[in-house]
């Protein structure tokens, strides 16, 4: 089985209902392609704050080629892969409809073979529905959001099978001979030869024909091998080449890693050592391109959530990307893949709860068959916050859904993500989610439709939306407190024993007493805190069966607006309303740039440094020196505004408030040299001085029990003029991915800065973007902020805190142009050159005085610049 990119050539529509009640003429697109970012937001929206008041609609995708194309010969084998259609995917061709895949999340094939004409053209047509709204709890993107493939094989009735190999390692030994156990499918009876790139091994394997078609097994030494692990993400490719017994052939590669998992009272052990599980929870979609999956964005995005010190995924909450699977791979970051949100109960009135009954088993099944080879994945989530697993039914059900994944896949442990104190109140009738809840959400979003603009219909919070606003009113310790009552316990203990994991959202405050009372109970911190970092680092160190922590969330997102910003009135109404477009909850905001609690987990969790050596810090982070004692937007979801900056021009005299993280007896804070204070640390790694603005310096300074210093970071105000200034931000593109062949996608960082490149983050402006060059094309334009009246989509974009970020796809080997200028005639030009050598030219400055700075970037990544 041969695949190939099927992205290009596609035209759509939006259709409303049916197919003969079009909205427009066909548009030509190229996948992914995620059609909700193109829908008006309103306040009538019934997607709410949950969606980020994005307006509904269904989608009409169309693709005509000729089948030659695909099958040379009538005997041949055609399958299409789609990674991801949200939702309620229909697939049509030359007029008749192949198949219907209702969730949105999971990848799923059609087989062409029989339908196909060989000789002549073809219509494909896919339907994608996101009409039916209120469907989500968070900005789900609609259409065809990630790539498609073909599959082909020389013979469709003797072949290799879809996903037709497993890797399993059964030893493993760093430099010695390990061993690997090697499983192929295929359609009829024949032998596969089975070879490992960089060994000489070469092995043959029975296929012998069973009720399925054919399978066989061996297992396989690997001499000299190299393991996979978090330092050294070694990875091997593996080649089958099939032979049936009537000689029709075909071939397929995967790549694996040897490594081994267990779990059990030592803790979670990789390649026989303990590994704390430090992980980021983060939805789907990629900030300034919505859902739209692009491999460069996944790689990036891996990158800055492991620089800020997580070695771990949680795909919230459904099956994740095969590009951000093997992002993890390759950089060496732990994948925990989860299924879904809900089971039988409504969270919103049109969501999956309607075909989960009849589709589940449909559904791990692919979402296993995806996972199984990628040594990143080590654990598989059933679902987050199912208030079910506090009935007997829901409790049954977790045992099976448990069952299954281990039917599957019996080589790594399953978990759910449980709320412990909505569980209770679910008990006893006071549930955060019902189908009733469901039910009048959905009536309340009629109504607002029904009564038109400007009419006052009151907007009565439910379900997730009241329970976030109560967090937020509350505080971090509402739901931790109240999951510490003994009934949380009675209401979980048995849906936690069906499970080889058991995972708390937000229950820190039951590790100990939990670990005490089940001396055999695995606990994973399946939702958490920020703030929670260092206590849970600290416990975990001690407690081995405390097995990880997920935060929520390591990437701000789109949906679930405003449940975890921040913000002040310059750049959000305090009211939730149409124009709040993401949640504000990340440690690493919207478009890339680490928060000040980014520099607090990197030394909370002691990320390893370059080194190797575990990060204590210091480091240090300031709360917007223009708003120090302003009251800000709500949310428990958030420790600290606090970016990373001293260059709050203007703001002289003006009281500050310093955020100083770091592992040590004390810490000093100086400003301009001068020691404004010095602080005992206890209990955390965080230190919180209130000073006053001058420019200059502000230093952090950390020191051991006997006064010996132990290390510094300082920052430094801006001065003089200010530029505009944009570079290609080449995080995350070490491997080298492409989502389009031929073609590469670039981000682009755009920033208010002084002429050294200190970035000014009260300066402010509508920022326009032009891209010019052949194949060349704008994905996305944005900034971070989470109130944003503005589209991705287009070509104009507010700066927040002094930057936004442009998202560029650029052809290879075709120079490409990219242009930024604002309303006082800042310009900043970037030529995007995608040559063996990397160089970038960015010129800055204003339209009549340009400084032009040149970057090159050798074969092993080392930059030189200089301003010309």
């Amino acid at each position: 089985m041969q695949a190939v990119d099927f992205n290009a050539g596609w035209a759509f529509r939006r259709i409303n209902g049916e197919l003969d009640k079009t909205d427009g003429e066909f548009a030509p697109v190229e996948l992914p392609h995620d059609a909700m970012l193109y829908e008006q937001r309103s306040e009538l929206a019934s997607s709410g704050t949950n969606g980020s008041w994005f307006e509904g609609a269904d989608y009409e995708y169309v693709k005509r080629f000729n089948g030659t194309e695909l099958a040379p010969s009538d005997g041949s084998h055609v399958e299409l892969e789609f990674e991801g259609v949200y939702h309620n995917a229909e697939v049509w061709l030359n007029s008749e409809k192949l198949a219907f895949r209702p969730y949105g999340y999971t990848n799923f094939y059609v087989d062409l073979s029989s339908k196909l004409v060989r000789s002549d053209d073809n219509v494909l047509k896919v339907i994608a529905r996101n009409n039916d709204q209120p469907n989500s709890r968070w900005y789900s993107g609609a259409g065809i959001y990630r790539p498609v493939k073909v599959w082909t094989a020389a013979s469709d009735k003797e072949r290799l099978s879809q996903n037709p190999v497993f890797v399993r390692t059964v030893d493993a030994v760093q430099g010695g001979m390990s061993r690997i156990e090697v499983s192929v499918d295929a359609t009829a009876a024949g032998v596969a030869t089975v070879a490992v790139n960089g060994t000489d091994v070469r092995e043959t394997i029975t296929l012998e024909a069973d009720s399925k078609g054919a399978s066989g097994a061996k297992f396989i030494d690997i001499p000299n091998s190299q393991l996979w692990d978090l330092d050294t993400p070694h990875l091997y490719t593996l080649t089958v080449s099939y032979e049936s017994e009537n000689g029709a052939r075909d071939e397929f590669s995967t790549t694996f890693g040897i490594r081994t998992l267990e779990w059990g009272d030592k803790g979670f052990l990789l390649n026989g050592k303990r590994v704390i599980i430090q992980g980021a929870c983060i939805h789907h979609d990629n900030g300034v391109l919505g859902a739209a999956t692009f491999a460069e964005a996944e790689e990036r995005r891996v990158r800055l959530l492991k620089d800020t010190g997580y070695n771990a995924i949680r795909s919230a909450h459904n099956p994740i990307s095969k590009a951000l699977l093997e992002a993890c791979d390759h950089q060496g970051v732990l994948v925990m893949d989860e299924y879904i949100d809900h089971w039988y109960i409504h969270k919103t009135q049109h969501d999956y709860v309607d075909y989960f009954d009849e589709w589940w088993k449909t559904d791990l099944y692919d979402m296993v068959m995806k996972d199984r080879n990628h040594p990143s994945v080590v654990l598989y989530s059933t679902g987050n916050e199912v208030a079910e697993t506090a009935q007997e039914r829901g409790i049954k059900l977790t045992q099976e859904l448990t069952n299954f994944l281990h039917s599957l896949d019996n080589t790594r442990p399953v978990t759910c993500g449980i709320n412990i104190f909505f569980n209770f109140l679910n008990k006893i009738g006071f549930g955060q989610y019902s189908d009733e809840k469901a039910a009048k959400e959905a009536e309340a979003a009629e109504k607002r439709k029904a009564a038109g603009e400007g009419e006052a219909v009151k907007h009565e919070a439910t379900g997730s939306e009241f329970f976030n606003q109560m967090a937020g009113i509350m505080g971090a310790d509402f739901m931790k407190i109240g999951a510490s009552m003994p009934p949380c316990d009675w209401v979980t203990k048995d849906a936690f024993a069906a499970m080889d994991i058991a995972g708390y959202n937000y229950g820190i405050n039951r590790y100990k007493h939990d670990l005490k009372k089940y001396p055999h109970r695995l606990i994973l911190g399946s939702e958490t805190f920020c703030s929670d970092a260092y206590k849970f680092r600290e416990l975990a160190k001690r407690e081995p069966r405390l097995v990880g922590d997920f935060v929520w969330a390591g990437m701000d997102y789109l949906g679930e607006t405003g449940v975890g910003g921040w913000e002040y009135e310059d750049y959000a109404p305090r009211d939730q309303r149409c124009g709040w477009l993401t949640a504000g909850s990340g440690r690493v905001d919207l478009i890339g740039n680490p928060l000040g609690e980014a520099l607090y987990t990197r030394v909370a969790l002691e990320a390893p440094k370059a080194d190797g050596t575990p990060d204590r810090g210091p480091y240090l982070a300031v709360v917007p020196v223009n708003h120090t004692k302003d009251k800000h937007s709500p949310s428990a979801w958030k420790m600290s505004n606090a970016v990373v900056s001293w260059a709050w021009e203007g703001c002289e005299g003006k009281p500050a408030r310093v955020e100083v993280y770091a592992r040590a007896a004390q810490v000093a804070l100086l400003v301009n040299g001068k020691e404004v204070e010095r602080k005992k640390m206890s209990g955390n790694c965080v230190a919180r001085f209130d000073t006053v603005w001058k420019p200059g310096a502000v230093e952090a300074v950390s020191y051991d029990a006997s006064g010996k210093e132990l290390g510094r970071f300082a920052l430094k105000s801006s001065e003089g003029e200010t530029v505009l200034t944009a570079s290609v931000d080449e995080r995350g593109s070490e491997s080298g991915v492409r989502t389009h062949e031929g073609k590469s996608v670039k981000f682009i960082n755009v920033d208010y800065t002084d002429e050294s490149g200190i970035v000014k983050p009260l300066e402010r402006s509508e920022i326009t973007a032009t891209v010019e060059g052949e194949g060349a094309r704008l994905l996305g334009f944005g900034s971070a902020a989470p109130y944003n009246e503005y589209a991705y989509v287009g070509t104009t974009s507010d700066t927040y805190y002094g930057r936004t970020l442009a998202v560029v796809e650029v052809t290879d080997g075709k120079p490409a142009t990219v242009k930024f200028s604002d309303k006082r005639g800042r310009l900043a030009v970037v030529e995007v050159n995608d040559d063996a050598a990397g160089t970038g030219m960015v010129e800055v400055g204003t339209a009549e005085t340009r400084a032009v700075c040149l970057t090159v970037r050798d074969e092993k990544g080392r930059e030189t610049s200089a301003k010309l």
